[in-house]
């Protein structure tokens, strides 16, 4: 009970300063909380939307691949005879065909894409009863013929569309126009697709290019009778002749859909956890300087309770008690504040475009829990140090000293650790620099990632005298007596000054890291282009090119010549017996001289003759392959082929790493007509002088098809570092959350520094020193302090940067690039965190009373 009245006091006695300790806690535990609601949430969403839409039963042709595009570009589909067959299975109460594509374009009269900006599908396709379980008819009514359609609700507002506008949809078995005649909403969140319905006969006719056949059919049953006997009864009457088809329960239906977004959403969450962690590990500094400090000033009190009788297990115990207070009213306030980080990232998201309904917030049972487990067991840990330090504290010592006595012995340790974990971690990073292969130096790189990075906290008081000494010489010597004053309370305690630079220098070496690996990324990329690319223009879009974008782009005038681009998927076997499936390259011969790819072996001009191919030298290496080889390639869809090896490509590339290369020509002859792929990318070469004249043609020229873009090799170059750029900056805005609480720890550290020196302040005072210039030296030390985290985490997140850089050089992009603007302005910008870290303790400091600081015992 004396244990918990003095941790109880002193936690009340030291709120100030307990609070920034907190909100590191909070905000750590918020980020946390708050992905795991989000995500929670969204699953949430989709399973709503899942099970509500599949039907009972659902029969679908068993090659179709609900998370895949079709290969022709138009959905696999199965005859009407299954609907009547399925009607007779026992349970049956009805069964109705569907049919659905997602590979469409549905754009306005001003050739604006009705289409999600966020990824989601467009979804066409024809009206049926079981829509009637996820959606309603609220304007309107169900289209009726050919040129009618029907939209939903959350499309309409977005795009401001009525009843009687004109849309245009774009399929890869043509163009066709329909005017809205109805209006359906969702009863559950729809989290972002645009879904269009017409009647059945045009979305046969116009989606599957055929009549007679849909994609799935949907199947209710009778009262009484589950979806497992519904499944086996329609199965076994579908059993015989006939297409191969898969029959699924709504719950694996729903199952296999959500398959389809699981990866997805499990990159979001364990990327978004990643960055909380990253800030739990910035807020264990902050957390040990606090308790360090705050021990450090209650020496005398806590040698007077020894001396009274208290034992080493009863002054530890208070310490950790109060740690866990800290931990409990941190995490406690940092759960609800993750609630809310959920709810903003949901406004978020739909301000995107992703409609995320507050109806649907998920917070699982386990969330507050993991959130107040994570919060409290960190806060503990990371105050056990401090507490065992206060514990060893001997009575006459605390009596005689204003803080606890250093242990020499254990800082030469420290150091001897910190010095072994650095060279470990240079050595891994060293090894990982030198692989021949990707992925044993990507172990080695995360080897040497963990081991530099422990090691530089370990070793950090040790650099600390020589690295804040530098900054000094260079930053302090200006300002005089204050100046060195400030560099003297910065090595006053190489401890502090090295835990606190360090909770900062993690999120600025990742920050150096990432900008480094970006910019280098973006400088191989530009350097490959100049090297390789030859055409002027390159087509591509979010979809495959539809025959009607082919043709305006083959017909645009100033052009030498067009080049068709084509995977097509495949099963390869290789001279040596081995197969695999593989997607393989079909393209017009003047592929060759679009892309400048250089061969081990043979002519690549070959390689587009009859029953030729290439194959790239990791391909050729791994199986033994030589030019004049014969491979067997199976085409999905199609025949099989025995194709001669003509050319061997250097796969020493980044553009095309890997692709095996052969005529359109050569594909014609063993894939069907109705089975052969749009391209997936077109390039056009203009006539020599009439580049820009050509460029305007063609931009015009797929006006009709916003879906697709033209661009030059300056736009490539461009959007490629636009994209990267954007993806830094997410990443960021993510590490911002770990500096926010690293700024909180160097306003926490100067914080309880003033405290601890409120007589020294008090006799500097009194002596003379006025108050701007007790406010400038605690300005200067904050920036001295900020400054030595930023150097320790540019510098090793640079290093951090170019190994990795070697590593993507195995895949092509062989440039490293250090973007000295971004890491000198990071520099300049640590010098401000500084600033403003150090405005409060700064002011409260120059508001002291200089006789009440000097009578402070």
């Amino acid at each position: 009970m004396t244990v918990f009245k003095t941790s109880m006091r002193n936690f009340f006695a030291h709120k100030g300063r307990m609070a920034l300790s907190a909100v590191a806690v909070l905000l750590s535990v918020a980020f946390v909380c708050g992905t795991l609601v989000f995500t929670d949430t969204m699953n949430t969403t989709f399973d709503k939307l899942f099970a509500t839409t599949s039907a009972d039963v659902t029969v679908t042709p068993k090659a179709a691949n609900n998370n895949e595009d079709p290969q022709n570009g138009k959905p696999e589909s199965l005859p009407a005879s299954v609907i009547d067959r399925a009607k007779q299975a026992e349970g049956v109460k009805s069964a109705e065909g569907a049919v659905s594509s997602m590979n469409v374009t549905v754009v306005d009269s001003d050739n604006d894409n009705m289409g999600s900006t966020t990824g989601a599908p467009t979804i066409a396709g024809n009206w049926t009863k079981n829509d009637l379980r996820s959606m309603e008819i609220t304007s309107g009514h169900a289209p009726r013929g050919p040129t009618e359609v029907m939209v939903d609700s959350d499309t309409a507002d977005k795009h401001h569309l009525k009843m009687g506008d004109e849309l245009r949809t774009i399929a890869v078995t043509g163009d066709f126009k329909a005017r809205i005649v109805g209006i359906a909403t969702f009863k559950v969140t729809n989290p972002g697709a645009a879904v269009v319905y017409y009647d059945t006969a045009t979305a046969q006719r116009e989606l599957l290019g055929a009549t007679g056949r849909f994609t799935q059919v949907n199947v209710t049953a009778d009262a009484g009778v589950t979806h497992t006997q519904l499944k086996r009864n329609v199965s076994a009457e579908l059993t015989g002749s006939g297409p191969a088809l898969k029959v699924q329960t709504q719950k694996e239906l729903s199952d296999e859909n959500r398959e389809g977004i699981g990866e997805f959403m499990n990159v979001i969450k364990y990327a978004m956890l990643g960055f909380a962690g990253i800030a739990f590990l910035v807020g264990i500094f902050l957390i040990i300087n606090t308790f360090s400090m705050l021990v450090a000033q209650r020496t005398r009190e806590i040698g007077l309770m020894r001396a009274l009788g208290s034992s080493r297990k009863q002054v530890n115990r208070s310490v950790l008690f109060e740690a866990l207070l800290l931990g409990v009213v941190g995490s406690v306030l940092g759960v609800a504040a993750g609630v809310g980080i959920a709810v903003g990232l949901m406004k978020l998201m739909s301000s995107a475009g992703m409609n995320l309904s507050t109806a649907d917030l998920t917070v699982k049972a386990m969330t507050p829990v993991v959130g107040l487990v994570l919060g409290i067991v960190v806060t503990v840990l990371a105050a056990y140090l401090p507490a065992r330090r206060a514990g060893k504290v001997s009575p006459m010592a605390a009596l005689r000293d204003a803080g606890t006595p250093a242990d020499g012995r254990a800082g030469w340790i420290r150091g001897i650790v910190g010095l072994v974990l650095t060279g470990a971690g240079a050595a891994a990073l060293f090894t990982a620099a030198g692989a021949e292969k990707a992925a044993d130096g990507s172990l080695m790189l995360g080897a040497g990632v963990v081991l530099s990075l422990i090691g530089f906290v370990i070793v950090g008081p040790l650099l600390a005298g020589g690295v804040v000494r530098a900054i000094s010489a260079v930053l302090l010597r200006a300002f005089g007596p204050v100046g060195r004053l400030a560099e003297r309370n910065a090595l006053r305690n190489p401890r502090r000054t090295g835990a606190t630079g360090a909770a900062l220098m993690i999120g600025l070496a990742l920050v150096a890291c990432l900008s480094v690996v970006g910019s280098s990324m973006v400088a191989s990329a530009t350097e490959e282009l100049d090297k390789s690319v030859g055409t002027d223009f390159i087509v591509q879009g979010n979809q495959r090119i539809v025959p009607q974008a082919q043709k305006a782009i083959e017909s645009t005038p100033g052009m030498e010549h067009v080049t068709s681009y084509k995977l097509i998927e495949a099963e390869l076997t290789s001279p040596d017996g081995r197969t695999e499936d593989s997607d393989v390259t079909a393209a017009d011969p003047t592929y060759a001289s679009d892309l400048r790819r250089e061969t081990i072996a043979g002519e690549l001009s070959a390689a587009y003759a009859k029953d030729s191919m290439s194959v790239g030298s990791d391909y050729a290496k791994k199986h033994g392959v030589k030019v004049g080889d014969t491979m067997t390639v199976a085409f999905k869809g199609g025949k099989t082929a025995k194709l001669k090896v003509a050319a061997v490509t250097d796969d020493d590339v980044a553009i095309d790493k890997g692709s095996r290369y052969m005529s359109i020509a050569t594909m014609e002859q063993y894939v069907p007509a109705d089975r052969i792929p749009p391209n997936d990318i077109m390039f056009a070469t203009a006539e020599d002088g009439q580049e820009a004249t050509a460029y305007a043609a063609l931009k015009k020229a797929l006006d009709p098809y916003p879906q697709y873009q033209v661009r030059d090799q300056t736009d490539y170059k461009q959007e490629l570092k636009d994209q990267i750029g954007q993806l830094l900056n997410m990443v960021y805005g993510l590490l911002a959350l770990a500096i926010i609480v690293a700024v909180l720890g160097v306003v926490n550290t100067l914080a309880l520094s003033v405290v601890e020196r409120t007589r020294e302040i008090g006799l500097m005072r009194a002596i003379g020193l006025s108050r701007r210039q007790l406010r400038r030296m605690i300005r200067l030390e904050s920036v001295v302090i900020a400054l030595f985290g930023a150097l320790l985490g540019l510098g090793l997140g640079m290093g951090w940067g170019a190994t990795a850089q070697q590593l993507l050089a195995l895949e092509g992009l062989k440039v490293l690039d250090i973007p000295w603007p971004t890491i000198i302005g990071v520099f300049i910008g640590s010098a401000f965190v500084g600033l403003f870290a150090a405005l409060v303790p700064a002011f409260r400091a120059g508001r002291m009373n200089v006789l009440n600081a000097i009578a402070t015992d």
